[in-house]
């Protein structure tokens, strides 16, 4: 059932977008609108005076997630055998690319074998700074000379996409280019386009299943396209950040097509970096980060670790492998995870739903995975609708988080991390996301109708 209010801002938006060209803008009240926004805004400070304290901006894992892995933190003991399967003792020195158990682990999960992987330390991002930084100073495998020295590096960024990519280019000083994603994934034409012309570009972001923010996950034809690129850079490199790979919100298993394999098939592997982590598995402060890539580029990259690192924490490996014991343990507990957030994504979208659904003012994503939902306000909004959220007492992330540079060209996308609260306080979030949703696109309606009735008048306008 919906209420009178939300039927007005839907005839409202349908004139100011065209949908009923009989009736001229013109013809909409300002004053009718500006009442409507006083009665919302009436709604609005009573949440503020709650003084509650709600946070969706980043896709941490709820508590209730993490008491999910507390038993592995009884899994090694004093008087445990702590060597790993080749016999390292993993208390000491050595396993610089990561204990053959925990390759052979993480390579299963990715389908990579366990000779193409490396395992790390606890952060997928870690890794992700690592590789661009060693390819700045170095290049890499094939690098004709490191990226500092170049004119000019630059990398492609499908939009919206995750923030932290962002934030890595910018802090290295790469030029970031926007490329729009579609249903199935970035824009290849203007990729397989932009890479076969410009030597500058040397590599390309991709969150490939249940993109951040998306949620939509790569199709088999754009995989393929992906494998088969011909960049007119020798040292391109597809960056996979494959953060959600098993991380469904139901019992349906969503595929991703392996670019690594279908690399390999074009003889194009070494074009490839995949990465992974368990931080939305396990801990996200004490999991496993992990890289696949060809024979050359792991052999170049471990060639640099040799300076970096002895190793990483292999305790903190062999504690995971204990705990899991292969990939059919990973996958269970993954289970156990979409039980405790499905329930909270389900509410979130039917809440956006029921408030916003009958509206027509935002569109949003129904991911069957991943951490993410993406929501688009009508271009001009997002910034003033996380000032009045914030206002309300819930922080999300910053509006153009999800563009590089923090500019959103339409001030439109939202991302809502549904994960962390509890779904009493995600609730409450969501119905003051909506209402502030409403009030900010009242008011740019008010702003139009004042625009167009200022607006030179036409020598048509005048003759009549």
């Amino acid at each position: 059932m919906h209420n009178m209010k939300d039927i007005a801002i839907f005839l409202a938006i349908n004139h100011l977008t065209g949908a009923q060209s009989d009736r001229p803008v013109s013809q909409l009240s300002a004053a009718g609108l500006s009442t409507l926004k006083d009665s919302y805004m009436k709604e609005y400070e009573e949440y503020k005076c709650k003084g509650q304290k709600l946070n969706m901006s980043r896709g941490k894992p709820g508590p209730d997630q993490l008491v999910l892995s507390a038993p592995m933190m009884d899994v090694l003991s004093s008087q445990s055998n702590l060597a790993a399967s080749d016999g390292t003792d993993c208390r000491n020195y050595g396993c610089l690319d990561g204990i053959p158990e925990a390759k052979q682990l993480m390579g299963n999960l990715l389908d990579m074998p366990a000779e193409n992987m490396i395992v790390g330390g606890n952060s997928s991002l870690n890794m992700m700074y690592d590789t661009i930084a060693r390819a700045m100073l170095h290049g890499v495998y094939g690098s004709p000379k490191p990226w500092c020295r170049l004119d000019k590096v630059k990398f492609l960024c499908p939009v919206p996409g995750y923030d932290r990519h962002f934030a890595i280019c910018q802090h290295f000083g790469i030029e970031m280019i926007n490329v729009p994603m579609n249903e199935d994934g970035p824009d290849m034409d203007l990729v397989e386009k932009l890479v076969s012309e410009d030597e500058s570009i040397k590599g390309i972001w991709c969150v490939p299943k249940f993109s951040n923010p998306s949620g939509l996950t790569y199709s088999d034809e754009v995989v393929r396209r992906f494998a088969n690129l011909s960049p007119k850079a020798p040292d391109f490199r597809i960056f996979w950040d494959n953060a959600y790979f098993i991380h469904e919100l139901t019992e349906e298993k969503v595929q991703l097509l392996n670019l690594f394999s279908e690399a390999k098939k074009n003889k194009k592997e070494d074009m490839v970096f995949i990465f992974c982590s368990t931080s939305k598995i396990s801990y996200p402060g004490s999991g496993l980060a992990a890289m696949g890539a060809s024979f050359h580029n792991i052999q170049n990259i471990k060639m640099h670790m040799t300076v970096q690192t002895i190793g990483n924490d292999k305790m903190n490996q062999l504690r995971h492998v204990r705990f899991f014991q292969d990939e059919a343990g990973v996958l269970a507990h993954m289970k156990k995870h979409a039980q405790l957030i499905g329930p909270k994504f389900q509410l979130v979208e039917q809440i956006l739903e029921r408030e916003l659904g009958y509206c027509g003012i935002a569109r949003w994503t129904n991911p069957t995975g991943g951490y993410f939902i993406s929501l688009d306000t009508q271009p001009g909004c997002a910034k003033r609708v996380i000032s009045l959220c914030r206002e309300a007492g819930v922080v999300m992330t910053p509006a153009g988080s999800t563009f590089p540079y923090g500019i959103d060209p339409d001030d439109s996308n939202i991302r809502i991390a549904p994960t962390y609260p509890s779904l009493e306080e995600l609730e409450s979030a969501a119905k003051i996301l909506c209402l502030c949703i409403k009030i900010a696109t009242i008011e740019k309606m008010i702003a139009q109708i004042a625009e167009q009735e200022t607006a030179p008048q036409t020598s048509w306008a005048i003759a009549q």
